[in-house]
């Protein structure tokens, strides 16, 4: 009797310490809208798929949290100019995906990229994220570590790059207004720009006149395929807070 008491309490101390590590392994991502004008967010789970709100709608000034498990992968974007009916069909004149407001797949470019792997026991129970311009600009975004330990930076794309786009790159919507920014490998789609082929390498791919643009203006960005050294950033146990047009609440 005495053996199966202390077998049920030594169980049940360690199913309390292995919940507490459960929970402990969570991320909490608090998704704040932050510009004068509605986005609707879109994201796109890689390896260790976790449900999450592909529909959801920030209006200005909202905010809203979801939360995945350790060893998550995955990006988040946001949509401009949308029109969506009852049923959730439409498009959005930047960031636009399959599936109207439910996105299936990823964001069609230009478009800001925030981009996560979660910690595991695999990476040393690190996070990577960053902030990519790789596939273009569309909306400026921020990502701020709440908590954790490490590096632990804020990486960051806040300036408006719409307004600074070369001719040969912008996107216009049907006023004529600047809305997008096309990096230059997704407006030229060739080897020296997109890193491909004979430029396949850190060492045969340099930034370019293109890539300096997007990196002088938000230096803690992905600027170009190989950018790694000053735009990828870890922390460990951390929550994190991304912020669409981050200055706005500066």
């Amino acid at each position: 009797m005495a053996l199966t008491s202390s077998s049920s309490k030594s169980c049940a101390i360690f199913c309390i310490f292995l919940f507490l590590g459960n929970v402990a392994s969570a991320t909490l991502f608090t998704l704040q809208n932050n510009c004068k004008y509605t986005v609707w967010l879109g994201t796109l789970s890689g390896n260790n798929p976790t449900a999450l709100d592909t529909g959801l709608t920030l209006t200005s000034g909202s905010s809203f949290q979801m939360t995945v498990q350790a060893g998550w992968s995955g990006r988040f974007w946001g949509r401009t100019g949308c029109n969506f009916d009852s049923a959730g069909n439409g498009k959005c004149a930047t960031g636009n995906c399959l599936g109207g407001l439910k996105c299936t797949g990823g964001g069609v470019p230009p478009v800001t990229l925030v981009e996560f792997t979660t910690g595991s026991v695999g990476n040393g129970n690190k996070d990577f994220y960053d902030v990519s311009l790789v596939d273009g600009y569309n909306v400026p975004m921020g990502v701020r570590a709440i908590g954790g330990t490490g590096d632990c930076q804020y990486a960051s794309c806040e300036h408006d790059l719409n307004g600074n786009c070369p001719k040969e790159l912008q996107v216009k919507d049907a006023t004529g207004s600047v809305v997008a920014c096309k990096s230059a490998c997704v407006a030229f789609n060739t080897p020296e720009y997109c890193c491909t082929g004979e430029h396949s390498t850190p060492q045969t791919c340099s930034p370019t006149n293109y890539s300096k643009i997007f990196k002088n203006a938000c230096p803690k960005a992905y600027s170009y395929a190989y950018d790694d050294a000053s735009s990828t950033f870890t922390c460990s146990g951390a929550n994190y807070t991304i912020s669409f047009c981050p200055m706005e609440s500066s």
